[in-house]
């Protein structure tokens, strides 16, 4: 158990972060899945400054859309019998947009882990702002060390990296090894693995309000 002061230090950092993110990063439809509305980065929210003055603060993927999440947050929502009823974990949730969609299709359980705080605090004001309960999850789980007691894994947009993409490879393996379903929504970026079964294939608008130019290809893949 950590110490009250670590512990009372940890709260106070994740309501400021809650705080940020409630008053900078207005409330927005989601494209191409205009069922959600969630918390997403504009000019003005200030994330540079931030990044300056926070040495916790990485990578904001959790404050935009990417193609596999949107795509697989589409699939769960216009199928909901994939997730209905069933114990789910949204595998780097981000803004949760993936869990927030199973939730809705009528998951009987949604555990949605990130590594990073932001993500999580994002994750709970998201669900927040749509209705639902999902259970975060606040670490690494590819190296957590144990399979999660889950009906099926969903995965959006993980593969942008080798190191990342081998972890998460490697956890998927064991989860289907133990007849865990795994879906993955990805735009067939790089280090996504070769030979997937293509369930469902969509044309994705990252961005509130994009051009039809602007949309790429995305698709859903049984691993």
């Amino acid at each position: 158990m950590k110490p009250t002061n670590d512990r009372t230090k940890e709260e106070h950092y994740q309501a400021s972060i809650a705080r940020f993110i409630a008053g900078r990063l207005p409330l927005t439809t989601v494209p191409f899945v205009p069922e959600l509305q969630v918390h997403k980065a504009v000019p003005t929210s200030g994330l540079r400054e931030l990044a300056e003055r926070d040495p916790g603060f990485d990578t904001p993927y959790w404050a935009h859309h990417w193609g596999g999440g949107l795509a697989l947050a589409r699939f769960v929502l216009d199928r909901p019998e994939t997730v209905a009823g069933r114990r789910v974990l949204d595998l780097g949730t981000g803004s949760g947009i993936v869990a927030i969609a199973a939730m809705l299709a009528g998951a009987g359980e949604v555990i949605a882990a990130d590594v990073d705080p932001y993500a999580i605090e994002a994750l709970q004001l998201n669900a927040a702002a749509n209705d639902v309960t999902v259970t975060p999850w606040f670490g690494d789980m590819t190296t957590a060390g144990a399979i999660p007691d889950v009906d099926i894994v969903l995965v959006g947009d993980l593969f942008y990296d080798k190191g990342t993409a081998r972890r998460v490879t490697s956890f998927l393996t064991l989860c289907r090894a133990t007849d865990i379903d795994v879906l993955i929504g990805d735009p067939r970026r790089a280090f996504l693995p070769q030979g997937l079964e293509a369930v469902a294939s969509y044309t994705v608008s990252e961005a509130s309000g994009a051009q039809d130019a602007d949309a790429k290809p995305s698709s859903v893949f049984r691993f």
